[in-house]
Formats: C-alpha cells, structure tokens, sequence
C-alpha cells in the first residue's frame, strides 16, 4: 500500500473512536504505518466533503465492521511523527468520539488485522500509546456520565 500521509505539506485531519459495549472497549491492531503492527483505537482520515461525525461513522464500520451511534467528543490533539533527520513524517489533527454499537459483528476490517473486545482492567497486554489510555480512561467518565444522566431522566 503506498503511503502518500508520509511528509504533509499540512495537517492531515482524521477520527477515532472509543467504542463502548457492555463496560468493554474496542481495540484494532493497524495493518499499515504508522504504527504498524500496533493495537490502538479504530479511526481514520476525514475525507474531502465529510463531517467529522459521518467519517467516525464510516471509519468504524470498515474497520471494526459495527455501525455506531457517534457521541460526543472526548478530545482533539496532534499526532506528529518525525524521522531519523527530524523531519515531519505523519501530522494528524485527530478528533476523538464516544460511540456505541447499533449494528454488525465485530471483525477486523480493511485498515486492521485484527479487532478486539477489551475491559478497561486487561488493557495493559496491548501497550497502548500514555494518550490512547487516557482517551479511553475519558470516555469511558463520559459514558458512566451518559448513563447517570439518562436514569435520572424520567422521560427515558
């Protein structure tokens, strides 16, 4: 596969998601640089033309294989990689949301070369990145804050 996100002349926006079901996390591990052979959580680039949530959309259904409910942002950052000569290698402008499984089968898709369901407590085998723990530590305070909220409305 040819790499042409390597050395932007610009940022390069893309998506992600913690994607909750029953108290667990979706992980993918990436079939293509960067970070190759890695686990992390499912997202992708922004095509031109698309929303922001309508990119989260697609990106998990083709690469966990579930169409999910895109809820609210749970953080945007960069994502700068540099090579041996420091020169930027990959700049993403990466926005993160809580999603929710409405439909399909978990499976690995087209950008991944596998998908797993994971409890918050059995992360650590899967080394991922200070701030892909930290995304998914804050989701997951968003979800339990979903849930509170949607108790206390007697209307739900």
């Amino acid at each position: 596969m040819s790499d042409t996100r390597q050395y932007p002349a610009r940022p390069i926006v893309g998506v992600g998601a913690v994607i909750v079901q029953d108290g667990q996390v979706v992980l993918i591990r990436r079939r293509y640089e960067p970070r190759k052979g890695q686990w992390t959580l499912p997202g992708g680039g922004v095509e031109v033309g698309e929303s922001l949530e309508a990119a989260v959309a697609r990106e998990m259904l083709e690469e966990t294989g579930l169409q999910v409910e895109v809820g609210p942002v749970i953080e945007v950052f960069d994502r700068i990689t540099r090579d041996e000569d420091q020169r930027v290698r990959y700049h993403y402008v990466l926005v993160d949301y809580l999603c929710w499984p409405i439909a399909g089968e978990l499976c690995a898709g087209s950008d991944v070369d596998a998908a797993v369901l994971v409890a918050p407590s059995a992360l650590a085998p899967y080394a991922l990145t200070e701030k892909a723990t930290a995304v998914i530590e804050r989701a997951l305070v968003l979800h339990r804050q979903r849930g509170a909220a949607a108790s206390a409305d007697p209307l739900r």
